[in-house]
């Protein structure tokens, strides 16, 4: 995409359409870095695109929502100041954050707004970068690529990131989804992004063309003064729509392989006590429960019902006794898996030797040989699982002191032999990162085991089913989401869902999958694709800098 997609013309008065970088710019240099006034109308543009895009994500899914968002966010912003459109960006950031991020509310209002803010902060930079690409040729490229570059940052920095409500985890069940097996999510996100860019050129041009039919109605047909034809705008507008198209229609003919050796599994979601933080309280009644629905297992089993499982999941927190240390939780646990008769990826929690920290393990327990190889969450929770300055803030905010001790930090991959397979293993909103479930998509089937009791009934639970979803795809494998009060689910190599509870109830889930070995395209490459987008949106930045700089100097004084 070049001119031919963006003719450069100047606008009519009034018309909403911004300069391209090759016109003159109205001003100083200094004023593409400072402000100007944004107006209402654009702030509320840019509110309504932050809205807009959040349906897109569970539960409510609407996710043709997330382009439409980036279209309507990028009208917004395009033709403004660097400054001005960052805070406009950011008011985006928090019309988008706080609604998608409702759950967190479960652990204190406050958390909730101030964790929102901080992720709508991030679009602070993402804004100032758009308006400032969009003055390039083809700027719908430059600006999709940004946004990848906005996530890559918000999924790293600070304390390893937070990279929840990323757009690539709106697009599970969409044609956008087979392009995760190319090039991960980054790649999903990118093309989200695209396509609401060409949203908007398409839309811009079209302005255009209402705007060139109203000139011509009311000027010359012939001669120096005639307006432009319709059907000429309109050729931009139509090149834009049929990108869109070529996007969208080429994600429908990715193949998703779900062929692989079959495997019969099993997957337990116990239940807890009560709904609410608390529930940690009643650590043996969650262990029992789990228990309890695996001698059930074991019951349907011997009785016919069901098919003998092949291998075993419980979730995360489904023992909150240390087994190691607790005799009753051990025998408990080993009196389950021996009925049962076949391995149990046991999640507990336990003491680090010298009895300072937590581990937090998915635990190989055999009906044999009892608990053996284990997992150790390798991504705890800031201000959950772990406390960063916890001399300062133990002190400031009371709440802080429900985490006596930090949970240790696990230093090895969760490929584990678990049965006639090897698993991945991951554990809670370790799914949201990308590096930690490529690295255990070496196993044949990944496993995710979680505990959303705290988030139960709200968006939480059915958007990290989302991202599991998008990870099948993304890695061919068969994910197997284990939740102490659900949501738990089986999900096939191609994102099908093949089974999923409810929530607060137990369940016990059985059924064939396949366990694959081959790798797809987006295991090979790595975290390639998105440095490489994330570097081409800086490149574009960088360019357009150069440009408006270059060209201050021929309007100083306009």
């Amino acid at each position: 995409m070049a001119q031919e997609i963006l003719p450069d013309r100047s606008p009519a008065k009034g018309d909403a359409e911004a300069p391209a970088v090759t016109a003159a710019p109205r001003g100083r240099w200094s004023r593409l870095r400072g402000g100007g006034r944004a107006g209402w109308p654009r702030t509320l543009l840019a509110v309504a695109a932050g809205l807009l895009m959040w349906p897109a994500f569970p539960p409510i899914g609407l996710t043709p929502l997330a382009p439409a968002g980036v279209a309507l966010l990028t009208l917004a912003l395009r033709g403004q100041a660097a400054r001005t459109a960052a805070w406009l960006a950011f008011a985006a950031g928090a019309a988008f954050f706080i609604p998608v991020l409702e759950g967190i509310s479960r652990i204190g209002p406050d958390g909730w707004i101030i964790l929102s803010l901080v992720q709508a902060a991030y679009f602070l930079p993402l804004g100032a970068g758009i308006a400032l690409v969009s003055r390039l040729p083809g700027w719908p490229v430059w600006t999709a690529a940004l946004w990848v570059g906005e996530e890559l940052l918000r999924g790293r920095v600070p304390f390893g990131g937070f990279p929840w409500a990323r757009l690539a985890f709106s697009q599970t069940a969409t044609p956008l989804t087979p392009y995760a097996s190319y090039g991960g999510a980054p790649l999903v996100t990118f093309l989200t992004a695209l396509i609401g860019g060409l949203l908007a050129c398409a839309a811009l041009a079209a302005h255009r063309a209402y705007r060139a039919r109203q000139a011509r109605a009311s000027g010359p047909e012939t001669g120096e003064g005639a307006a432009p034809r319709t059907w000429r705008t309109l050729v931009p507008a139509a090149v834009c729509l049929a990108a869109v198209a070529a996007v969208v229609g080429g994600g429908t003919l990715i193949p998703t392989p779900a062929s692989g050796r079959p495997v019969t599994v099993a997957v337990i979601q116990g239940n807890v006590p009560r709904l609410g933080l608390d529930f940690l309280g009643q650590r043996k009644a969650v262990l029992n429960n789990h228990v309890k629905a695996t001698h059930e297992l074991a019951a349907q089993v011997r009785a016919g019902k069901v098919a003998k499982p092949q291998l075993v999941v419980w979730p995360e927190n489904a023992s909150d006794l240390d087994p190691y240390a607790e005799p009753d939780a051990y025998n408990a646990i080993d009196g389950a898996v021996k009925d049962v008769g076949v391995p149990v990826l046991v999640g507990a929690l336990t003491d680090t030797p010298d009895g300072e920290k937590v581990e937090n393990r998915g635990i190989v327990w055999d009906p044999e040989t009892g608990p053996g190889d284990y997992y150790v969450k390798r991504h705890p929770v800031p201000f959950g699982e772990y406390l960063p300055f916890r001399d300062v803030l133990t002190k400031l905010i009371t709440r802080f002191q429900r985490i006596p001790r930090d949970f240790a930090k696990g230093t090895r991959s969760g490929v584990m032999r678990l049965g006639p397979v090897n698993i991945g293993d991951v554990i809670c909103f370790e799914v949201a990162y990308d590096k930690e479930v490529r690295d255990v998509a070496r196993g044949n089937i990944l496993v995710v085991q979680t505990n959303n009791a705290t988030y139960g009934k709200t968006s939480l639970p059915p958007q990290q089913i989302a991202m599991s979803r998008l990870r099948a795809v993304e890695h061919g494998r068969t994910i197997l989401v284990a939740a102490t009060s659900g949501i738990s689910a089986i999900v096939a190599p191609d994102g099908r869902m093949i089974d999923r509870s409810r929530e607060f109830v137990p369940d016990i889930q059985v059924a064939s999958v396949p366990a694959r070995t081959s790798r797809t395209l987006s295991d090979r490459l790595g975290e390639a694709p998105e440095w490489t987008l994330a570097l081409l949106g800086l490149g574009a930045l960088c360019a357009a800098a150069w440009t408006a700089r270059k060209t201050a100097p021929e309007n100083e004084g306009n």
